[in-house]
This record gives structure tokens, C-alpha cells and sequence, in this order.
């Protein structure tokens, strides 16, 4: 990918964003790349989990000025809902990836490179860093690529409008006290705590995790006793599974299961 570079090492694989003179902006042709690896990231086994993070001090600092921002304000309607809709396509892709998303965010995450930590499952900070929803900020709404959706469901509704509105900043701390970060690490640790835990994920039943996290999306607009019957299905699904009986196989013999996502 352009400006981005994707290592597999141990079955995860690690995106880094790669422009730190730029603190790792998104391009027009990245965006595009990025959706169609996650969107392949549905048939690809090799890849059991993935860890997203930016080079230098900072993960993001979304859409670049001059690349994005600028030509955007010359295009013509058809052209800008070709845009937006490119975006949403690569959140999409990034919570339709079976495997498990994984961000290590340090330093600047703005615009949509905060809404790319915001669609990972995981989030790893720090307490330098600062998440940013500043669409407000160039004169748009909140409502971009799912955050009017997403933001609320992780941090809470009344935190994310006041982010949403006012376009500030959320420091590392607020972001692990509100929920938006699962833990804080030291900037030299951020990458390498985020990589353990995909490691982890990527060693245990990645077809179970595959719809959890397929669960988890789903269940979102399901009724209450809708979403304990599709559970249901899911759970019995899986219970057809090998690795099921490889876990069962394990705990008679006193040994760690070794699974294989079949």
C-alpha cells in the first residue's frame, strides 16, 4: 500500500501508517487500499488478527489538507457522494473482517484516523495522546463514516455528542476512563502491549472469534429476545466445530488446546 506497510509475522499482521513528516494522513488512493485489504481480509487464513498503528509519535491525523481536504471543495456532488461513501466502504470492510482489529494510538488521532481506532475492536493508548472527532472543525457534521452510530455505543451518548459537536480533543486518560481506550501504555509499550493481544487472539479460536465479533455487529439492531435466539444458532454452529471438540479433547488429557479455526 502507498504510505502503508503491512507485516504477517505469528498469524497477526501489523498496518502501520507510514508518512510521520505528515503525522501518517489518509490519501484518496489510501483509503481506497486500505478498504480493499480489510474487504480481503474475508479470505484471507492466514491472518488471524490485526494490529493497526502509525509511524513515529502519532496514529493518525486523518484526511491530509492538501491531498483530501482541498480537491474535495471543487468536486461535484456525484463526485463527493463517491467520497463519503468510498470512506463508510472502508469501515465496513474493517467490521465485516472476521478477524480481530486491534489499534495502538499514540499521539495525534484525528478526524478520520480517529474513526479508524473508533472501528477497531481494540483500542491501546497512551496518555500523551489525543483522539479527535474535528470534523466540526472544517465546517461538517459529526455524522462521518459511523461515528453518529459507533462513538455513542462505546464512550456513551452524551460524551460522544459533546466530542461530536465541539470537535476537541479526548485526552489518553478521558479515553480510558470513558471506555473509547481498554487500557494505557507507555509510548515506547503502546505496540507492542496491542501486538500481544492480537498474538493471544490470534493463538485462541479464531472461528469463535469470527462471530463474536460478527455477533457483536449484529446484534446492535436486535431486539432483546431476537438476539438470544441468533446466540443461540451461533453458539450451536460452533459446537459442530472441531475446534470444539479439540478444546474438549484438551481438557481431558490436562494439555492447552492448540486451535485451528475449523
Amino acid at each position: 500500500m502507498t504510505n502503508a506497510r503491512v507485516v504477517l509475522e505469528d498469524r497477526v499482521a501489523v498496518v502501520t501508517l507510514e508518512r510521520p513528516e505528515r503525522k501518517n494522513p489518509l490519501t484518496f488512493e489510501l483509503y481506497a487500499q486500505l478498504r480493499d485489504w480489510f474487504s480481503g481480509l474475508q479470505r484471507d487464513a492466514s491472518v488471524k488478527a490485526v494490529v493497526l498503528t502509525g509511524a513515529g509519535e502519532n496514529f493518525c491525523s486523518g484526511g491530509d489538507v492538501h491531498d483530501i481536504i482541498g480537491p474535495l471543495t471543487t468536486r461535484t456532488p456525484a463526485e463527493l457522494r463517491e467520497f463519503t461513501q468510498m470512506t463508510g466502504d472502508l469501515v465496513k470492510a474493517m467490521r465485516a473482517a472476521p478477524q480481530p482489529i486491534v489499534a495502538a494510538v499514540d499521539g495525534v488521532c484525528a478526524g478520520a484516523g480517529a474513526i479508524l481506532a473508533m472501528a477497531s475492536d481494540l483500542r491501546y493508548g497512551t496518555a500523551r495522546s489525543q483522539v479527535a472527532f474535528l470534523f466540526v472543525r472544517v465546517g461538517l457534521a459529526g455524522c462521518d463514516m459511523g461515528a453518529c452510530a459507533m462513538l455513542p455505543r462505546i464512550i456513551g451518548f452524551g460524551r460522544a455528542a459533546e466530542l461530536l459537536y465541539t470537535g476537541r480533543a479526548m485526552s489518553g486518560d478521558e479515553a480510558h476512563a470513558w471506555g473509547f481506550y481498554n487500557a494505557i501504555a507507555a509510548p515506547d509499550q503502546v505496540l507492542e502491549r496491542a501486538t500481544e493481544v492480537a498474538r493471544g487472539l490470534a493463538a485462541g479460536p479464531t472461528l469463535a472469534h469470527a462471530m463474536t465479533k460478527r455477533m457483536l455487529h449484529a446484534e446492535w439492531s436486535m431486539p432483546l429476545d431476537v438476539a438470544i435466539d441468533a446466540e443461540a444458532q451461533a453458539q450451536a454452529t460452533l459446537m459442530e466445530s472441531n475446534d470444539f471438540r479439540r478444546a474438549y479433547e484438551a481438557f481431558l488429557q490436562r494439555r492447552t488446546p492448540v486451535f485451528e479455526g475449523n
